[in-house]
Parts: structure tokens; C-alpha cells; sequence
């Protein structure tokens, strides 16, 4: 065999490597998740709607967020996101219900962000949106149902609790955030969050991006560094076989 000929097939394999280690941590992140997926009782929490589209031939260009109503939030702020018109909708709760002494009948139900006409999260992308819940209820979780809308009129609901997904993997599981409980083994806790009871400033917000931003990095970071891992090996082999002497 000669040296080209082994040269080229380490770099095929090489190339298919490249292709899985960056595969690997996007497939197992793709379904809408909050990040942070953790906070503090009583602050209130800036956190990230990650979005990714899995259609092949659509974009997504509806996102709808259901927020919790037996412990509501009395404060809703969303990040404007360019492209997109972000609408928190506002009614009456099942029942009343006492927040830090007050009792309140109507909350946030619903963040909804439209994209604009022409505008969508297209395959092979996605996108972040923002939002400050508060103050954040002294309670195990609190579960955000989220309801992803195609251009081609497809709608996926990642609804399912971790119970529900516990016993059905097959099921869309609903992002969740997480405040006394622990998050199950696997997922990534990240919180930026103190015992403020004050809306963050952008400093705060800043940081709580940063912290998201770092969990993507050390997931990209260590592929990456498995990636040039087997590149070196698989040069330094390939070197070595061609080196060999040839038998008589």
C-alpha cells in the first residue's frame, strides 16, 4: 500500500471522526431547555429559552412558554430579540393565590414570541430567548411546558415532566426549572443567582449568560479536544505504517 493511499484513508477517518464529535453534543441537546435550569427562592432569575430546528424543510416561527399557575410569578420581563415580537399574555389564575403576603387572582400565564414575516430559526440553527421570572417560588420545581410552531404548520409541545419521561422515554420532555429539588443526573446545573430581591442589573444579566454561554463551551470544548486527540493519533499511525520497511 502506498503512503498516499494511507495518508488519505486516515484522513477519511478523520473527517468521520470530526463529524460525530461535533454531533454527539448537539443531538443530545436538541429540544427547547431553560439555561440556567436552576435558581434561588425569592430572586428573580433571568434565563434562557435555547430553541434549535430539527425540521428539515420548515423554520420555527413560534415559540410559546406556559408559565405555572398554582405558583405564580408576578413578574414577567422579556429581552426583545430582533425579527421577533415578544407578547407576555396576562389573566385570571384558577384560584387565588398568596405571593410574599399578597394574595393575587390575575398573573403571566403565557410568554409568546412570533417571529416577524420573512424571519425563522432555520435548520441547522437556533435561537436564544430571554426573560426574568420572579420572584422565584420556594418550591421543589416548576415545570415550562413549551410549544414549537414550524413554518409548515407543524407543532411539537415539550410538555412531558421528568416523571412522565422517567417512564416514557419516547416523550418531549418540557424544560424545567429546577429550585430546591436537584436536577436529575446528566442534566447541568448552572446558577447565576443570589438571594436578591431586586430585578438583576445588566451586570447580573451578563453573568448569567456568561455562565450559560461556559456550560456550551466545556461540551464544544471537550470534543474538540478529543477531536485533535484522534487526529494526532491517527497521523502519527499512519506515519509510522508508511515508515515501515517494505519485505523482501
Amino acid at each position: 500500500m502506498s503512503r498516499k493511499t494511507i495518508l488519505r484513508r486516515a484522513l477519511v477517518g478523520l473527517t468521520a471522526g470530526a463529524a460525530l464529535a461535533i454531533a454527539v453534543p448537539l443531538a443530545a441537546s436538541a429540544h427547547v431547555t431553560v439555561n440556567p435550569n436552576t435558581a434561588t427562592p425569592g430572586s428573580y432569575a433571568t434565563v434562557n429559552f435555547r430553541v434549535p430546528t430539527e425540521s428539515e424543510t420548515a423554520s420555527t416561527v413560534k415559540l410559546e412558554v406556559t408559565l405555572p399557575t398554582d405558583t405564580p410569578l408576578s413578574a414577567v420581563l422579556v429581552q426583545p430579540v430582533s425579527g421577533w415580537t415578544a407578547t407576555v399574555e396576562k389573566g385570571a389564575l384558577p384560584a387565588p393565590v398568596e405571593v410574599e403576603g399578597n394574595t393575587i387572582s390575575d398573573a403571566a400565564l403565557k410568554i409568546v414570541w412570533q417571529a416577524d414575516p420573512g424571519v425563522g430559526i432555520g435548520q441547522d440553527q437556533f435561537q436564544i430567548f430571554s426573560a426574568v421570572l420572579g420572584p422565584v417560588p420556594d418550591t421543589g420545581s416548576i415545570v415550562l411546558p413549551a410549544t414549537q410552531t414550524y413554518s409548515d404548520g407543524e407543532v411539537v409541545d415539550w410538555a412531558a415532566t421528568p416523571d412522565e419521561v422517567a417512564a416514557d422515554d419516547t416523550l418531549e420532555p418540557a424544560p424545567v426549572l429546577y429550585i430546591n429539588d436537584t436536577p436529575p443526573s446528566g442534566e447541568h446545573s448552572h446558577s447565576g443567582h443570589g438571594t436578591a430581591t431586586a430585578a438583576p442589573d445588566a451586570d447580573e444579566t451578563t453573568t448569567t449568560s456568561a455562565s450559560s454561554a461556559d456550560s456550551s463551551g466545556v461540551a464544544l470544548g471537550l470534543s474538540i479536544a478529543a477531536l485533535v486527540v484522534a487526529a494526532a493519533g491517527a497521523v502519527f499511525g499512519a506515519l509510522a505504517f508508511a515508515r515501515r520497511p517494505k519485505r523482501s
